[in-house]
């Protein structure tokens, strides 16, 4: 691929295409040592070889590239920084989920980054957008000393067209990973070696301390959460999307990891817009990346085959267990981490579409939810209150296992469905998400896909994949809409007393409970309180309609 800038192209003894930068701008831009090699979008062929240099690194028996990310095999939400300067401070909700760093911390750890990678042999630059719709997207550059993350980030982002690239100029927004260093522990506000500052007056971001690709993504995505509501009017959403073939029909889906949003959007009989983050516009909705992040624990050809069968040359699998001879992956084995996933380009799923845009509205919106302590229904009817109310609390329990001292199912709640990339307070994106609902008369439901009959800890099952998808079947049909609704109490919700293709009895959570009144009814008031415990630090900015739309606690 061209590089944007013209410069003379060789080949070094490896066979790697190898840029002469006497006359790279970005040798003169990070004062780079001339000698240095930078892969300037290179292609994923270029990505592999270099790749399998790095310590880790080898490829599956289905072609994808395995890497490991080092120590931190996810994100460190703790060590996400936002730097407090004049041009954004004002609209900033600061506190646990944006941390206030100052500018000269900013500049040191900046500097630290910058000083790292120019001690690299060998630097790779990509460019691509973020945001398919021409009128909302933002040019991003990331300069890194990894191929791994080179090719996670070319998957992830959306690749310019040659001709695009040639006229890309400079970016909007520039990531220095710098990963493998650490960060400077003596600074202002530092709380370990780890740190990801994004500075909006700047349109830069830094990360040192840690090689877990997935703070690029989030990255992007957070300075998007900024940038469309305060520049644009527009919605950002942590929510994967998909369009009827027929209808067209567009449908987003919320929901916390592990509540099946990327698995839900990935149906063979729909089109896939996108898996993980979107942007509702006055024009309809479009996808933020160019590709997929998903989980792999447990995958398997028979449940996921979309995304099963994406893991192929040009996918990154993260710090999976594999057989050393046969390089076929375990995807049962949470050894290294209960986080293992696979990132590839949107167009390996056959049902993509590409461009990933819709010119039309939301029809349904899904807040989906994993309920460990089996209380919730598998589906329900929302009104618009409750959609803000389940939307900034953003429900779904925590399993065993996933994070250090997790030993046993936790309720966690994250607002907007998305906590740790708001920027702004979660009540104005929740605002907004009402205020275009009632507008364009889209209709909203719960979907728990967690345990029925008992909880996780005392023998319930989880809700077979088989009735979620039928659920969701008779949601896009419409025929969920025509059949009777009764009251769940507690919790207020409009259930439906039948949908096709469900045992009627495990709809009710009352009725499906195998564990005796009393249990039920101390699990359901449990969980009522923690709700209500959660909607505290948002209720003085809530109305009394939507505080009247949580549970009776």
């Amino acid at each position: 691929m061209t590089p944007p800038t013209a410069v003379e192209s060789t080949i070094n003894f490896h066979g790697h295409p190898t840029i002469k930068t006497t006359q790279d701008p970005l040798v003169k831009q990070l004062s780079l040592n001339p000698e240095v090699i930078i892969r300037h979008n290179a292609p994923p062929p270029t990505l592999y070889e270099d790749g399998l240099l790095e310590k880790g690194t080898t490829i599956s028996s289905t072609g994808a590239l395995m890497a490991y990310s080092g120590k931190k095999t996810g994100r460190s939400p703790k060590d996400k920084r936002i730097v407090d300067e004049e041009t954004s401070s004002q609209n900033i909700w600061w506190g646990p989920v944006n941390k206030q760093v100052d500018e000269l911390t900013w500049k040191i750890s900046r500097s630290r980054a910058l000083d790292y990678l120019r001690t690299r042999e060998k630097l790779f630059v990509v460019d691509a957008y973020a945001g398919w719709d021409p009128r909302y997207r933002i040019k991003v550059r990331i300069i890194c000393g990894r191929a791994y993350h080179a090719l996670f980030m070319t998957n992830m982002l959306i690749r310019p067209t040659a001709e695009e690239l040639a006229n890309f100029g400079e970016p909007d927004f520039t990531i220095y990973n710098a990963g493998k260093f650490p960060a400077n522990v003596h600074t202002k506000g530092m709380t370990s070696s780890t740190s990801v500052e994004i500075n909006f007056k700047d349109m830069e971001m830094v990360i040192l301390g840690t090689e877990y690709a997935g703070e690029m993504k989030k990255g992007i995505f957070t300075v998007m959460f900024y940038l469309m509501p305060i520049k644009h009017q527009v919605l950002t959403l942590h929510s994967s999307c998909n369009q009827g073939t027929e209808k067209g029909d567009v449908t987003l889906f919320f929901g916390l990891s592990g509540t099946g949003k990327t698995t839900l959007s990935a149906d063979p009989n729909r089109k896939l817009i996108g898996d993980d983050e979107h942007c509702w516009s006055d024009n309809g909705v479009f996808n933020i990346e160019g590709g997929c992040y998903a989980k792999c624990l447990d995958l398997s050809a028979e449940k996921e085959p979309e995304i099963f069968n994406s893991i192929k040359f040009g996918a990154i699998l993260e710090n999976v267990v594999y057989d050393q001879a046969t390089k076929l992956v375990d995807y049962n084995d949470s050894t290294i981490t209960e986080n293992t996933r696979c990132a590839y380009p949107i167009d390996f799923i056959p049902s993509a579409k590409i461009p990933c845009l819709a010119d039309t509205h939301p029809t349904n919106i899904i807040l989906l939810t994993c309920d460990a302590s089996g209380v919730l229904p598998p589906v329900s009817k929302l009104s618009n209150a409750q959609v803000m109310y389940h939307f900034i609390s953003g429900y779904t329990s925590k399993m065993a296992g996933t994070e250090e001292g997790v030993t046993e199912p936790q309720a966690t709640f994250s607002a907007c469905f998305g906590q740790p990339f708001l920027v702004l307070h979660p009540m104005k994106y929740a605002q907004q998400l009402s205020d275009k609902i009632s507008q364009h008369n889209a209709n909203a439901w719960l979907l728990n896909t967690g345990w029925v009959g008992a909880s996780a800890a005392r023998g319930g099952k989880r809700c077979s994949l088989k009735y979620t998808r039928a659920i969701l079947d008779a949601i896009h049909s419409g025929e969920l809409s025509k059949v009777q609704y009764e009251n769940f109490p507690t919790f207020n919700l409009s259930v439906p007393t039948s949908c096709p293709g469900v045992p009627s009895e495990i709809l009710n959570p009352t009725k499906a409970w195998t564990e005796g009144v009393d249990s039920f009814n101390n699990e359901i008031k449990s969980l009522a309180g923690k709700f209500s415990e959660n909607f505290k630090k948002y209720s003085d900015q809530a109305t009394s309609e939507v505080q009247a739309a949580g549970p009776d606690a």
